[in-house]
């Protein structure tokens, strides 16, 4: 395994990330798809033997179960000092309604934390923009948050530029606790934030941790193939359409790269991603450890210029996806 230092944080984390949306008790949430406990920790446990220690969860995954699970594992599998922790808040969880306003950040982070087993994240995340509560608010109770030693970092997630730009200017200018993470929507078939949010994390020096680096697993297969997953994500049906021309076209062209360097589909496209200035780490969300053991491999590759140009000549702008 690599690592890297996240951003200007002190932090070392492996170069992919462990998502943990793939963990949870089935019958909590809305994702019949996740894995119960017991196959969750093996994933956990094989990941931190392979040298991942970088582990993304949420407090709205399966309801709170997965940080649950996650947290347990980490305790028996993993001293506290050795892991990089991140979760975020903003969805409704239990009878906690969705949003950014202050009693709902104070409130969620004890509750993530007990959910943890944990004193402190390493990096807690706004999973979205809150439209209904004055961004002042929001970044005033994550910098509370962070003074109070229950998380040491603060990240963001999917938003617009213009949006993250603020709230970086809001946080120097009152010396609250700065975003030094934006976890975005990036991948081959999904390129729109090279146009504005990357640039703004590159000048600003903020790490990227993409969500969706393989495009739910269609950057996987041969383009059209199904799984039980993708038949039932309706997330990933609003995301990716199957009729993409060019979507199928960049993917004939990922597998032919795959081909010529004996590599896979999934080691490629996360090879493609690591080697753009600024990505930390993709959250990738393995369902078995032969998976995984896949997805380390991208770590090592290296893709030469004329293939990096053979994967992104095709590329046609999207609408906007993964957020409003």
């Amino acid at each position: 395994m690599q690592y890297t230092p996240l951003g200007t944080t002190d932090l070392k984390v492996s170069r992919l990330c462990l998502g943990c949306m793939t963990f949870g008790e089935p019958d909590r949430g809305s994702h019949a798809w996740t894995l119960p406990e017991e196959s969750s920790r093996e994933i956990i446990r094989h990941a931190l033997d392979k040298g991942i220690n970088f582990f993304d969860t949420s407090n709205n995954y399966s309801d709170g179960s997965s940080e649950e699970i996650l947290g347990r594992a980490l305790r028996d599998f993993a001293r506290r000092e050795d892991v990089v922790v991140a979760t975020k808040v903003y969805n409704k969880v239990g009878d906690l309604p969705q949003g950014l306003s202050r009693p709902q950040i104070l409130r969620a982070i004890d509750d993530s934390l007990k959910r943890l087993g944990t004193d402190y994240v390493d990096l807690l995340q706004i999973h979205r923009w809150d439209y209904n509560t004055p961004i002042e608010e929001t970044l005033e109770a994550l910098n509370d948050v962070v003074k109070a030693g229950k998380a040491r970092y603060i990240g963001a997630s999917s938003m617009r530029s213009d949006q993250f730009a603020k709230a970086l200017a809001l946080q120097s200018e009152e010396g609250w606790a700065r975003f030094v993470t934006m976890q975005d929507h990036y991948n081959l078939i999904y390129r729109e934030e090279e146009l504005e949010m990357l640039p703004l994390c590159y000048k600003e020096k903020v790490a990227v941790i993409p969500w969706s680096p393989l495009a739910r697993g269609k950057l996987t297969r041969p383009w059209g193939d199904t799984t039980a997953r993708s038949v039932s994500d309706e997330v990933g049906k609003s995301l990716y359409q199957t009729n993409n021309e060019n979507d199928a076209l960049i993917a004939e062209r990922l597998a032919n790269v795959a081909a010529e360097k004996g590599a896979s589909r999934a080691q490629v496209a996360l090879a493609w991603l690591l080697s753009k200035p600024g990505v930390a780490a993709p959250v990738v969300g393995p369902s078995r450890q032969e998976q995984l053991d896949d997805l380390l491999g991208a770590v090592d590759l290296t893709l030469k210029s004329q293939e990096i140009a053979e994967l992104e000549t095709l590329y046609q702008p999207h609408p906007v996806a993964g957020y409003k």
